[in-house]
Parts: structure tokens; sequence; C-alpha cells
């Protein structure tokens, strides 16, 4: 295949043209591993909620990667230096950032693969690697925050990284959440280098307000929504249902893939090449499936469960920021087990209780550093002068418990 064929240009909606910048890079595309994501959504189960919010994590890895371009465009014209290696480096590390993401990821890591995303997408790095002759050799490091400019890693990922620039933006644009949408034009115009380290210029910092308000947002209005959680709940519990099952000896159908990972506990330190490669069999498409056939399954558990999931028919959900008393989910409990005449344990499947957090910006992970006139750094949350953010930066947890709707009838 000829140099020119290879570089092509993506239409995205929100970007208009995003080019594909060498023929590396055109080939880590196009290699089965990254091709997956298209059969990956983004959002996992948020088109319950969102039906627009059907996009892929191919389409944010790609949109991620334009992102990079300009940031190295404009530190370029800042003067900071940026070798070609080195840009090749960054392309790479915020293309594959998320390469190791699982079908509706947080609901399998929950249940069937005990190993983290991130740690997957490093595995999958460090094949490629292999197979391309140490290419990717400088992305890994400044992957791993191995490499000694330390701004590198803060591009791929940090509390202002191209990831978020990226998904905030497609995952507002997609599902319709006008409020999660950020300047990111801006922001991106605003960033500088001082040692080696990422910050932004003082004027951009209202775009940073902007930027940390959308993202807590988002996740109230769309991550945390409280039908995506209790739908990604639900999934959960249907997995380790299915998994409890098969544990039991008892037929549950499912794709091969899928049922490798079912039966076999894999971990971080027994992941093989083989492992990896069955993983990357995996996508929406098995869960989907799976959740299809298990609708007719002889057990109560899995077939309610799925079906739920299947037909948007979902457990009722009530948040609140106090806890629910320990009383009323056993009331719950004990009245469900008597109505489907299964065992106190198994109504557990079905009515549950639990946490979430939201925080926009964290005072503990590494700051957003903001550049003032007289050179002096300041992290973002002293130098604007809006009470919000240092109310943004404060954990906000709500406490939640799910039931099926037919309790609250009766």
């Amino acid at each position: 295949m000829s140099q020119t064929n290879k570089l092509k240009i993506f239409n995205d909606p929100i970007y208009g043209f995003i080019t594909i910048p060498n023929t590396l890079i055109y080939d880590l595309i196009q290699h089965s591993y990254f091709q997956r994501l298209r059969r990956i959504s983004q959002m996992g189960l948020s088109y319950l909620v969102y039906p627009g919010a059907h996009h892929t994590r191919f389409h944010h890895a790609l949109g991620a990667m334009h992102m990079m371009q300009k940031a190295i465009e404009v530190l370029r014209f800042k003067s900071v230096a940026i070798s070609k290696e080195e840009e090749n480096a960054l392309l790479i590390a915020i293309l594959l950032h998320d390469i190791g993401h699982g079908p509706f990821s947080h609901a399998m890591e929950h249940s069937i693969v005990a190993v983290h995303h991130e740690e997957i997408s490093l595995l999958f790095m460090e094949q490629l690697n292999k197979e391309f002759d140490g290419e990717l050799n400088l992305a890994i490091q400044v992957f791993k925050g191995e490499y000694h400019r330390k701004f590198m890693l803060q591009l791929v990922s940090s509390q202002l990284d191209m990831d978020r620039m990226d998904y905030l933006k497609r995952d507002s644009f997609y599902s319709g959440v006008a409020e999660g949408n950020i300047n990111s034009d801006r922001l991106i115009q605003m960033l500088n280098v001082v040692d080696d380290i990422l910050v932004m210029e003082e004027k951009g910092i209202y775009s940073i307000e902007k930027f940390l308000m959308a993202r807590r947002l988002m996740y109230w209005q769309a991550y945390l929504h409280k039908t995506s959680l209790v739908a990604e709940l639900t999934l959960t519990k249907t997995l380790k249902r299915a998994k409890e099952l098969l544990h039991k000896g008892i037929a549950v159908e499912c794709s091969k893939p899928f049922k490798f990972f079912m039966e076999n506990q894999i971990t971080m330190q027994s992941f093989t090449t083989n492992d990896l490669n069955t993983f990357a069999q995996l996508d929406d498409f098995d869960i989907v499936s799976a959740l299809k056939a298990w609708q007719y399954h002889d057990d109560f558990i899995l077939s309610s469960l799925s079906k739920m999931i299947i037909n948007r028919d979902l457990p009722k959900i009530k948040l609140s920021s106090d806890k629910f008393p320990k009383e009323v989910l056993t009331n719950y409990i004990s009245t469900f087990s008597q109505q489907n005449s299964i065992s106190l344990q198994d109504a557990e499947y079905f009515i549950f209780k639990g946490k979430i957090k939201n925080q926009a910006y964290s005072k503990e992970a590494e700051p957003i550093r903001i550049l003032k006139k007289d050179k002096t750094i300041e992290d973002v949350v002293e130098a604007s002068d809006q009470l919000n953010l240092k109310a943004l930066s404060k954990p906000v947890t709500k406490y939640f418990i799910c039931f099926p709707k037919q309790l609250t009838e009766n």
C-alpha cells in the first residue's frame, strides 16, 4: 500500500476533518485491537436515557488524538520544543489510552474481568509494540509516567488532559446535554509549558471554571444519571448471576470469548497474550446478544434481570443525601422474596443500596496550574476568584437504593 494511501481523513461531526498524520498511526488505527473500539459504546447504557448517545470509543480516541495534534501545534508556536519522536509518542499514547476498555466496562470490571481497563490498555500497547518492532517505546514511557518531561503525561492523563477535552464535548454533543459543552479550542490555545510542567495562562481561567462546571454537570446529568446508574448496576448483577450459574454447572448461553472470562478468574498477574487476544474479541455485541438469550433462561433471576435491561423496564432507584436505613432494605427484601418464592439471598440481586461520589476537581490529584502575569504559578482553586471552584473541589456523595417497581405499587 502506498504511503499517500494511508494519510486518510475522518469526518467528525464536532471538529470537521481529523487527519491521520503518518503511516504508523494509520497502521495502529487499522489494527484489529483498535478497530474493536468501533463496537464499544463510549457511554455504556446511557442510550437508555439519551437515545443519541450511541457514539463509540473509536470515535472518542480519534477525537482525543485530534485535540493532541492541536495542543502540540499551540505549544510549538509558544517555543516549547517537541521533537518528531515526542509528537508521535503523544499521539500514540492518547490514541491508545482507552484501548483496554471492555464492553460496558464498569459493569464488567465489577463482575467478570477483575483487571482495570488502564492495565489492559498497557498490555495492548506492549503487545502492539512487539508487532511494531519497538516503535511504541516512547509512547509507553509517556503513558506510564516514566518520561522525564512531565507535561507529556499531563496532556495524556491529568485533570486537564486531551481525553477529557474530547469526551466532555463529545458526550454532551451526542447525549444532547448542552451544559457539558466546553470550549476546547480556547482551553488548548491557553496551554503552555514551564519547566516541563503543563500550565494554563491566566487569561484562560474562566474557560477552566466553565470546563470544571461542565464536568460536574455531565456527571450528574449523564454519567451518574440515576437511570444510567440503575441500568449499569442491573447489568453488573446480571453478569454476576450468569457467572454464578456457570460455576454451579448450569448451562448459560453466550459467545466463546465471553464464556472464557466468566469461567476463568483472570488477574493482572496471570494475563497472557492468549487472554489478551480473547479479550480483544469481546465487544458490546457479545453482551447484548447474551442478554437477549438469557431472557428465556430457566433461572428466574437471570431471565428477570436480562428482561429489565433489554426492555428498559428497570428497577426503581431513589437518591438521597442521607444513608437509607437498613430496615428499608430488609423490608423490601423480605416482601420481594415472599412474593416470588425466592430466598432472601436471591432477592438481593434485585434490591440493594450503595453510594456515588462526584468531584469535579480534586485537590489531592495533580493540580491544574495557572501561570499568572507575573510568571508565578498557582493552583486554579487559589487563582480563581470564584467561590464555586472551592465548592467544586469538595466531593459530593449521594446514597441510593434500588428495588423492583412492583414494590412501590403494592
